[in-house]
């Protein structure tokens, strides 16, 4: 986490930056500051230290051979601790271009530095320490919105629960909140943001980069899941200039997967959310500028260079575009099912859900392997877990693998041939009647975890690109004569290109799609090869 710096990789770093004076008490950098430098001390020492509500908590003091920064200094957003110089000395600068030049381009010298910037964002998110408090109830859709925003974007922040947490109401009165004002954010100890959407809170934190609209892309890939950071990774590492936007935070629906076990050169699995965060790493390795919180609305494909339109009324200018925005799960066709979204019914089962329903009955939805996954992640949190299928089995859409994991689990029931017909409870959910061959019954489940098939995000398309009747994004071979009578080219499009020249889908919102991980990936990085002979027409 903090390694020493050798005399040889030392003499290689001053070659690119500059020799600066540090001044004791100088405040290098506080909470929320952009600083994209890369500080090496020579001499004298600076002082890392992280401010929160009881005062500062120390996080280590850097000195000669030592180096700033984290995985913020890479990716141009605010910082999440306050450096002063505790002895004065000197020390070598380089400036963001700089930086990324070497993590580029010297070998050594990048795994020293990418280790060592996780390395300290997961102690950062491990300290249960920060001036950013989430305040909130268990029994709030808004609350757990905002923890799996905070969560799945790897931001350190405090999760004070009102129905577990003794002191909340010494924290509402000091910050002037009442409890109907609920889920409340403290954003950097000071400012008071009371229910804030995601793109508020992201803007409060500086969780972005600052983007130029003006600037012409090479390539904007839409959503952050699998397919887009793959494609993000591979365009950014063979030069081209990418953007990525993302609605929530990265991994998309492989984002919520506990664990996934057949990803290839993962045989111990990896959580779907461990495997997007190195992905996000790489793309910003390579030079990649990746936004969360940022809702693309529309597209703009009547000339070239496209425009995505933003929910902030902004526009981004690219002369390719990848559509990965993915799927989400269907709903249940109950008439009240939206009163208990976030407060019973949930699309996801990671840890910030497991949380929620630790030692408690629960019913998961679904035969494939989400579905599966959930299913035997949560019945190491939870009581009893119900699958519940309205198919015969689980042998024809979920994997072998995970079908034995149920079936030799003793506190995981298959319940085939079965639907939920009925949801109950006042404020949050409490109830839930299931029906199997016109036998009803109700149970005490206040929690339901939905992973019942995929419905493409493509209604901010507007009827740019061809679509299938599903809704899902018609590509190549795909595409029918109908679908192609207004295409410029003589070429015809190539495998993963829409009927709009240079825009292309990949992953779970493309029609034909294979729903799995490996697969994704496998088309993001295949559709960037076409990006290039795209580029060079």
């Amino acid at each position: 986490m903090f390694p020493t710096l050798t005399p040889q990789q030392l003499e290689r770093l001053t070659a690119h930056g500059e020799r600066v004076p540090l001044r004791a008490g100088q405040i290098l950098v506080e909470p929320g500051d952009r600083f994209g430098k890369l500080l090496v001390v020579l001499s004298g020492s600076v002082e890392i230290v992280r401010p929160g509500l009881a005062g500062e908590d120390p996080v280590h003091v850097h000195e000669a051979g030592s180096f700033m920064g984290e995985m913020n200094t890479l990716r141009g957003t605010g910082s999440l601790v306050r450096a002063r110089v505790r002895e004065a000395g000197e020390a070598i600068q380089l400036d963001e271009a700089c930086f990324r030049g070497v993590v580029q381009t010297d070998t050594e010298l990048s795994e020293l530095f990418m280790r060592a910037f996780i390395l300290r964002r997961v102690g950062l998110i491990g300290s249960q320490q920060s001036d950013v408090i989430l305040i909130g109830s268990r029994h709030c859709a808004d609350t757990l919105r905002l923890h799996q925003f905070l969560t799945r974007n790897g931001f350190p922040h405090m999760n004070v629960d009102v129905e577990r947490d003794a002191d909340f109401q010494a924290l509402l009165d000091r910050f002037h909140v009442d409890l109907a004002d609920i889920p409340v954010v403290v954003c950097r100890g000071e400012s008071v943001m009371r229910n804030p959407t995601n793109e508020q809170l992201a803007a409060c934190l500086k969780m972005n980069p600052q983007i130029d609209p003006a600037r012409v892309r090479d390539m904007i890939v839409i959503g952050a899941g699998p397919s887009g950071l793959a494609a993000a990774v591979y365009g950014a590492s063979e030069g081209l200039d990418v953007l990525v936007l993302e609605t929530s935070g990265p991994g998309g629906q492989a984002g919520s997967s506990s664990k996934i076990e057949n990803y290839l050169g993962f045989p111990t699995g990896i959580s779907g959310q461990a495997l997007a965060g190195r992905a996000l790493v790489q793309a910003q390795k390579f030079g990649a500028d990746v936004t969360v919180a940022s809702t693309a609305v529309r597209l703009h494909c009547d000339h070239h260079p496209y425009q995505v339109e933003l929910a902030a009324r902004e526009r981004v200018i690219g002369r390719t575009i990848v559509i990965a925005s993915g799927a989400e799960y269907r709903q249940l066709a109950l008439d009240n099912l939206a009163q208990y979204l976030g407060v019973g019914i949930y699309f996801a089962a990671t840890h910030v859900e497991a949380q929620l329903c630790r030692n408690e009955e629960v019913v998961v939805v679904g035969g494939g392997n989400s579905a599966g996954q959930a299913a035997v992640f949560l019945s190491g949190h939870c009581r009893h877990v119900h699958l519940i299928v309205r198919s015969a089995g689980l042998s024809e859409s979920m994997s072998r693998y995970l079908i034995r994991r149920i079936e030799e689990s003793a506190n995981i029931t298959l319940r085939a041939r079965t639907e939920i017909t009925g949801l109950h409870g006042a404020t949050h959910l409490e109830r839930v009647t299931w029906r199997r061959n016109e036998e009803s019954q109700t149970s005490d489940i206040a929690h339901v975890f939905l992973m019942t098939g995929a419905t493409p995000n493509t209604r901010w398309l507007d009827g740019c690109v061809a679509l299938d009747a599903k809704g899902f994004v018609k590509t190549g071979p795909d595409l029918a004569a109908e679908d192609t009578e207004d295409w410029p080219l003589s070429r015809a499009p190539h495998l993963l290109e829409t009927n709009v020249p240079g825009i292309f889908a990949v992953g779970d919102v493309r029609a034909g799609n294979v729903k799995r991980v490996a697969s994704a990936v496998g088309e993001g990085s295949v559709c960037v090869q076409l990006v290039h002979r795209v580029l060079a027409e």
